[in-house]
């Protein structure tokens, strides 16, 4: 008669493995609320994947996803750990703590991911080492219930496996004692409370994006005098034609590119700029003393360097902030200064030609988007608008840092992957209507879209058909060199597939090139063309 056992169940092994991760994750997370949300192990590897991506995977993800690259990103590292967790589980033994040694080697990188952040601190080490000792521990408690311990078990289970290979899987050698359920049950109950208790803990400790969305909901700007107000937008500078882009994007339209994996939460009592470097007198501002101010209403497109020819990751709003020139005059900029190295909250950066804030332009330290708060996903509560510049190098949100320097002697996050290093925005012209392929009737049909060559302005956009010549369109009126400036075509649609093809001239002269160049490193260049099919009549 066969008197083997059952070994453990596999299932049994899985939840240990899974729990103790969870455990791992939840407690450092939840330590992470008292040291800081970035040191959170989960996060701060996220993070260094972010940050440690060769360019063109994240350009490339970028163009795949969209918007939807960090929930990806979150996501995909989610499986990856609950896969790891599975397999601590089954491979974990008493004498044999190999899924420890996995937990711990998960540690590691948890560890020095956190402390690797350029804003991080020693005790950003904290959460993950606690995490990943409790995890640790659980781990061995659970296997130990499911293999209890005896010398004769041991010595049996040995000569099994050197007689038939590891099989502990399948079955325990005869008069081994089985798995203690009860002992086991009550240790992944109170894992599962510990992960609860933990999960809670977190989001309790976390709160500072609810405190600074409650915030911003009952925050006034300030009042910006009618002298500062932005002029008035006249009329005739969109299209009089259904489906064109709108002058003023909505805020919830405005394209959102940055390497936050979770939006920083910073509310008006927790911001401070200090101002250092390479200047006379160093300064720090808080909430108060830059409200103080008078503020200024200026139009402005903003552009990403990613947006690849014809994209949609261009903007146009009207910020309410103060000129950065007067707050880096009041500062005093030694004389070979040439770059300012803006920092985020999260430890990004920007190196801005110090040229472009003080030339003239309005360079703003924005506290305010299309007439209330900035969102909290651009910036809140206060950012950098810099006209004619790609974002990259100067538009950086949740800004706590400026410091004046060189770009001998400082680098930015994006230039130190290969990126341009000044990133001045070049002129580019898109279709928005008809839409992509849309089925067209024989006769007159209204193309239109959109040009931006910040600083200099659009002063000639033309459309060609198919290899035809090229055909000036319409400009709406311009409402500064700042903005993007509309346009309009009629065509006189014959039946058959044709392709309509853009390209604008600004104001220096320049007309846009037709040679394609990726958007990486100084901007993508080339013809925006659609493609339409027009009916017989």
């Amino acid at each position: 008669m066969d008197t083997k056992q059952p070994s453990p169940r596999v299932t049994a092994r899985i939840s240990a493995g899974l729990l103790s991760t969870g455990i791992a994750l939840s407690v450092g997370h939840a330590i992470a609320g008292l040291v800081a949300p970035g040191s959170s192990p989960f996060l701060a590897v996220a993070d260094s994947v972010v940050d440690r991506a060769p360019s063109a995977v994240r350009e490339a993800t970028i163009d795949a996803l969209g918007t939807a690259d960090k929930p990806a990103l979150l996501i995909s590292l989610a499986v990856i750990l609950a896969i790891l967790g599975v397999v601590v589980g089954l491979v974990e033994r008493p004498r044999r703590p190999v899924g420890s040694v996995i937990i711990a080697a998960l540690g590691a990188v948890g560890t020095l991911a956190a402390v690797a952040r350029p804003t991080a601190g020693p005790l950003w080490a904290l959460p993950t080492l606690v995490g990943t000792v409790l995890a640790v521990v659980a781990l061995r408690l659970m296997i130990g219930a499911l293999y209890p311990s005896r010398g004769a078990v041991d010595h049996v289970e040995a000569k099994s496996d050197s007689a038939a290979g590891d099989r502990s899987d399948e079955v325990a050698p005869a008069g081994s004692p089985g798995p203690d359920r009860r002992r086991f049950l009550i240790l992944a109950g109170s894992a599962v409370a510990v992960i609860a208790a933990a999960g809670a803990t977190g989001v309790a400790l976390t709160r500072r994006a609810a405190d600074a969305l409650a915030e911003r909901t009952g925050l006034q700007l300030p009042r910006v005098l009618n002298r500062n107000a932005a002029a008035p937008v006249p009329g005739g500078v969109v299209p009089d034609a259904p489906g064109v882009t709108q002058f003023i994007t909505p805020n919830e339209e405005f394209y959102r590119i940055d390497t936050a994996l979770r939006v920083p939460a910073l509310t008006t009592a927790d911001w401070r700029l200090r101002i250092h470097g390479m200047v006379e007198q160093e300064i720090e501002l808080d909430w108060d003393s830059l409200t103080s101010r008078e503020f200024l209403d200026r139009i402005v497109t903003l552009t990403c360097v990613s947006n690849e020819v014809g994209g949609d990751l261009a903007g146009n709003a009207t910020w309410t902030g103060f000129p950065i020139a007067e707050l880096l005059a009041e500062a005093g900029p030694l004389p070979e200064a040439d770059m300012l190295l803006s920092t985020s909250v999260d430890g990004w950066t920007a190196g801005t030609p110090l040229e472009a804030l003080t030339d003239g332009r309005d360079a703003l330290l924005a506290v305010g988007m299309n007439g209330g708060p900035l969102p909290l996903e651009h910036g809140y509560p206060v950012r950098q608008v810099v006209p004619g510049l790609y974002g990259y190098v100067s538009a950086t949100k949740w800004v706590v840092d400026w410091e004046v320097t060189r770009f001998d002697q400082a680098s930015a996050y994006w230039t130190d992957r290969g990126w341009g290093e000044r990133g001045p925005i070049l002129t580019a012209s898109r279709i928005d209507r008809p839409a992509p392929l849309a089925q067209l009737e024989p006769g007159p049909v209204v193309v239109a879209g959109t040009a931006w060559a910040q600083q200099r302005g659009i002063d000639r956009v033309e459309v060609q058909v198919d290899d035809g010549p090229w055909n000036d369109a319409t400009l709406a009126t311009e409402y500064s060199i700042d903005t993007w400036r509309m346009w309009s075509w009629t065509w006189d649609a014959e039946p058959g597939l044709h392709t309509l093809s853009v390209r604008a001239t600004d104001s220096t002269g320049e007309v846009q090139t037709e040679k394609r160049q990726a958007p990486i490193p100084t901007g993508a260049t080339g013809w925006h063309n659609r493609t339409f099919r027009v009916s017989e009549r």
